[in-house]
């Protein structure tokens, strides 16, 4: 086996993309398969993954006592960990999990009531959706099988072409990475947080890793109790739980102005105090102080009488506007790097090194075009104006290169960006009437992938190239693995949801996820209307505040909010783990005040453990669920 030269194995090997080409149709069921049962994908690392990664590695830990077998080397294990990753992002719950149910949802609840056959269902080439009802009657009503030739022919084409599709997708998302990657991670050496359990547990293989610290142990044990006690709580309410649910301190406030906090949820996750424990201080007391100041907005609208402007105080469009800052941030960062390889891409200029990347610069550039081409081909032959798609595509990819940077630098657990991607902001931007009926459409399927931005694949691949350069993973390889989980990721999940749910019926979130979509293409339909000045403007003002914030940042070495926390502290999740990133900015206060840097580097296989704890116990209670 090939050393690395810092004595790390080569990874990337063929036995490990087998490994990874292996898991994914399991892994695509468990995610599928989950109902009202945890969601892996919501939250930056994603709970199933490490719960195969924590299996491999144990496995590995057992053969290596026991036999004189080697087993799989740490750059092995971690291409299975990068290709299982970029896979449940496509399965996840904001990417194929809403868009599969959303190819025959339309015309299945087609009524009089609604008027959508009437309204839309002209707009819907036939070779997108699912339009035959009879064929998806066992889907909604449970009973019967996938295996049945009506069935497979009926929705072989969308599937296919939607696979086609995301691999596009992804395929430009690897580009831009290949393109930014040296920068971000050699030059400005970014951290890179989240990687650091599945780094640290399968360094040597899980021989020398942090399995065998016993602090990892205690903060294992810790979280472990209190999820086997939460969980036995939830099949028997008599036992007593610890946590594990949410509290709401909204209805205590009766009186205006400060009834309009609204949902204020308190809860205190053990993975998300672990994980917060590793991102910098400054981003942990942003996420805690701005979602305090989203609420403050809320109230200083009700006690100024603003709020009754629908809409105000236009919490998401502030938020857009701030990736959007994020992502000028980071190409601005970038920019001389990006100058070097444009000379290399234009000239062939002998100083630019590019012997590490996964791909030559201008093999990236040119798989970027190849890639937004095909993406356009697909949204063309669907109807859609080239203007609009060129401008979609533009702000996606933009939001995507910000998510990715603002993983690779802090860590965040969680970037949500709830309900307002580019299929929301361009009817805001132009207004519905300048889109017309043909684009609207469109945007009702391509909610599944801007729903939400929480299980963003795009971080996983730099996270990916990220591993390889610190295991010495052969970066050509890993990139055939990802490329592999990407083309193997969305038709498994395909058959995996299909198997599923002709067999027990749709229910939960597979009901409510598509009628979001649909009925707001229903009530852009019904409704036409013009730009959204308002919403315009506070979108501007998210744009320039995170400017603001940055340059503030960097004139002031004392300034503590981070422009970051201002992006991600609006998103649905920080309602939940709001109050775990206080604690975890405590915690961490706390340490590096009382032992500094040596007490903080002790104190992180604890930490490590309440992630893992709570992450492989309530992953054995989602299989038993």
């Amino acid at each position: 086996m090939k050393v690395h030269p810092e004595g790390h194995s080569v990874g990337g090997t063929w036995r490990a993309l087998l490994i990874g080409t292996l898991l994914i149709p399991p892994n695509a069921y468990w995610v599928m398969a989950l109902v009202d049962q945890g969601y892996p994908t919501t939250v930056s690392l994603f709970f199933n993954v490490i719960f195969w990664l924590f299996a491999l590695t144990s496995l590995n830990v057992g053969i290596a006592k026991l036999t004189p077998y080697r087993g799989l080397a740490q750059g092995e294990l971690l291409t299975v960990y990068v290709m299982l990753s970029v896979a449940s992002a496509i399965a996840g719950h904001d990417m194929l999990r809403v868009l599969i149910p959303s190819l025959p949802f339309s015309f299945w609840h087609a009524n009089p009531d609604n008027e959508w056959a009437d309204l839309f269902h002209r707009y819907i080439p036939d070779w997108l959706a699912v339009r035959d009802t009879n064929v998806v009657a066992d889907y909604y009503e449970g009973g019967g099988t996938l295996y049945d030739r009506a069935v497979i022919s009926a929705w072989a084409r969308p599937a296919l072409l939607w696979s086609g599709f995301i691999f596009a997708l992804l395929f430009g998302m690897l580009c831009i990475n290949s393109l930014v990657r040296a920068q971000w991670t050699e030059r400005e050496k970014l951290t890179y947080p989240i990687i650091q359990l599945p780094l640290q547990m399968t360094h040597g293989g899980g021989v020398r890793g942090c399995l065998t610290s016993r602090t990892l142990w205690l903060g294992f044990a810790i979280a472990g109790v209190i999820d086997i006690c939460n969980g036995i709580h939830h099949l028997v309410p008599s036992f007593p739980s610890i946590g594990g649910r949410l509290y709401d301190l909204g209805p205590l406030f009766t009186t205006k102005p400060w009834s309009a906090v609204g949902w204020t949820p308190v809860a205190i996750f053990p993975f998300a105090v672990g994980l917060a424990f590793f991102i910098p201080l400054d981003l942990s007391f942003s996420c805690w102080f701005f979602y305090l100041y989203w609420k403050w907005q809320r109230i200083a609208a009700a006690q100024f009488g603003v709020q009754s402007l629908p809409g105000f105080p236009f919490v998401s469009e502030q938020s857009y506007g701030a990736y959007v800052g994020l992502f000028v941030i980071a190409m601005f960062a970038t920019r001389h790097h990006l100058g070097r390889v444009a000379r290399k891409i234009l000239t062939g200029a002998p100083d630019v090194d590019e012997s590490r990347e996964a791909m030559p610069y201008r093999a990236a550039a040119l798989g970027l075009l190849a890639s937004v081409f095909a993406l356009t081909v697909f949204c063309r032959a669907a109807g859609m104006s080239l203007w609009v798609i060129v401008l979609f595509f533009v702000l996606y990819y933009a939001v995507s290169t910000a998510v990715t940077r603002l993983r690779a630098e802090l860590g965040s657990p969680v970037h949500d960006l709830h309900y307002i991607g580019p299929d929301a902001m361009l009817p805001r931007m132009f207004g519905t009437r300048a889109l017309g009926p043909q684009n609207l459409t469109m945007f009702a399927f391509m909610f599944s992938f801007n729903r939400a931005y929480r299980g963003h694949p795009m971080p996983h691949q730099l996270e990916g190239f990220k591993l390889a350069a610190v295991t010495g993973i052969n970066n050509r390889r890993l990139l055939w693995g990802m490329i592999i989980a990407v083309a193997l990721g969305s038709l498994s999940a395909f058959w995996a949801y299909l198997h599923i749910y002709y067999q027990s019926g749709v229910q939960g979130v597979h009901v409510w996820f598509p009628w979001q979509p649909f009925e707001r293409l229903q009530a852009w339909m019904t409704d036409p209307r013009g730009p959204d000045v308002a919403a315009i403007t506070a979108t501007g003002v998210g744009f320039v505040t995170t400017l603001l914030l940055m340059v503030m940042r960097m004139r002031m070495f004392w300034w503590p909010l981070h422009p970051a926390g201002y992006a991600i502290s609006s998103d649905w999740s920080m309602n939940v783990l709001w109050l775990s990133i206080f604690t975890s900015w405590l915690l961490k206060s706390i340490v590096l005040r009382a032992g500094g840097w040596g007490l903080y580097r002790k104190a992180t296989p604890f930490f490590l453990g309440v992630v893992l704890g709570e992450f492989i116990i309530g992953s054995i209670w989602n299989l038993i669920g």
